[in-house]
């Protein structure tokens, strides 16, 4: 029987480019050919981009070295094997690009592309500005000294002593990338306290470089090779962190007198700078032992839960240094939470909804909410800005409450073929 013709491999490339993680991952362990084209355009890095976010999470009912990914696009599950130290043991503040920022149970920090498996190791921890080792008799790291001070003043004049572990319980809010590690020349910015300050690291740096003297920061953008960061009262400042010496500049000033809302910014698919105010109130009705009471979810722990109960949008005018709220998305599509918040067009996400907020939590302020209320039920779901809903992405929900989940864009480059399995 005569063999069939193979179909070129640059063809099979151009197929390929166009595919969702999934149906990409699939077609590459069709035949050796196919896995060839599928390697060579992982390997290259011209595989499509525009890939559907998908929620990253983890699970009691799957082994601790690995995590759930849950397909907006196919509305289907699948687990990925990670590296050690297991993903169940570490915290998530961050997601860029397709990679995650992890703290470990030492607080120290990596990044890792959760689809192809590779992982970086960011400076140590005893390199920020607050934070110093305490060492045992033989010369090891047992403790960490945090000192309670910003940029402007001093909290408390005495240090507090924390566990290795303990210390990212304290230390860490969020952290952004400037750019696809595996496309090299990034940047890593780090919001953390005391009172939610600034760090970053060049790639291949050793240690962490303070941005005083402001505090208060809520959320971070990369844009015309800037750092936009934005505080919890709606100021804007900008960083050329590509300059000999770091500049900074106010772009625009305060918004509000108090802080309620969690503050975003993120670039509309037309240019446009968006700020976000996300409202959250204590609890979302009734909770799961029936109680309605508010006085006693002030001392129950578990019975704690913050909700999503409003999102406004507003255009930043950057002429004016004001902000314009906008009643719609139009076709637009936000993510919002610990991943670096993003802004799509439902045209080209035909599985999305147009006018819609997806969002995962990210409440640390209130009491410590993500990291201190660990077996309270996480505020995730989707956000109709035309009604003022929301509703649960999948039921029953499939994620462990911690590590909180977070929005993933899945970045194939450099796959490792075999990482994901239905």
């Amino acid at each position: 029987m005569e063999k069939s013709p193979e179909m070129p491999q640059d063809i099979l490339r151009c197929i390929f480019a166009t595919l969702e993680i999934p149906d990409l991952v699939r077609a590459g362990s069709v035949c050796s050919s196919w896995h060839a084209a599928y390697t060579s355009l992982c390997n290259t890095g011209n595989c499509r981009l525009e890939q559907t976010p998908c929620l990253l999470y983890t699970s009691e009912s799957i082994d601790a070295r690995e995590a759930g990914l849950y397909s907006l696009a196919e509305n289907k599950v699948y687990t990925l094997i990670l590296p050690d130290p297991p993903i169940r043991s570490r915290y998530i503040i961050g997601s860029s690009f397709g990679w995650i920022i992890t703290a470990d149970e030492r607080s120290e920090l990596h990044l890792l592309n959760p689809i192809t498996g590779e992982q970086i190791a960011l400076p140590s921890v005893t390199t920020i500005e607050q934070v110093k080792p305490v060492f045992d008799d033989e010369g090891a790291v047992c403790n960490y000294e945090y000192l309670w001070y910003t940029g402007e003043d001093v909290i408390f004049d005495t240090p507090s002593v924390f566990l290795l572990s303990e210390l990212r319980d304290f230390l860490f809010y969020k952290a952004f990338l400037s750019s696809d590690p595996s496309m090299g020349g990034y940047l890593v910015v780090l919001i953390h306290n005391p009172h939610s300050q600034l760090s970053f690291a060049r790639a291949g740096d050793n240690k962490w470089i303070w941005l005083p003297p402001h505090s208060y920061y809520e959320d971070c953008l990369f844009k015309g090779g800037l750092l936009y960061a934005s505080t919890t009262i709606g100021e804007i400042h900008t960083f050329d962190l590509d300059a000999p010496a770091v500049t900074q500049k106010v772009f625009l000033d305060k918004m509000k007198h108090i802080y309620f809302e969690r503050i975003y910014i993120v670039q509309s698919t037309c240019g446009d700078l968006l700020q976000i105010w996300r409202s959250n109130a204590p609890s979302c009705g009734e909770e799961e032992d029936g109680s309605d009471s508010d006085l006693e979810l002030d001392f129950d722990r578990d019975s704690h839960v913050s909700c999503t109960t409003k999102i406004n949008v507003h255009k930043v005018e950057p002429t004016s240094r004001k902000i314009l709220e906008i009643s719609s998305l139009n076709q637009n599509v936000l993510f919002l939470g610990h991943n670096q918040s993003i802004c799509l067009h439902a045209e080209d996400y035909p599985q999305l909804k147009a006018n819609n907020v997806y969002f995962t939590d990210d409440n640390y302020d209130n009491y410590l909410y993500t990291t201190d209320f660990r077996n309270n039920r996480r505020d995730i779901g989707i956000f109709d800005l035309e009604n003022n809903s929301s509703e649960e992405i999948t039921t029953p929900q499939l994620w462990s409450n911690w590590p909180t989940p977070v929005w993933l864009t899945p970045n194939p480059r450099r796959m490792n073929f075999g990482t994901l399995c239905s």
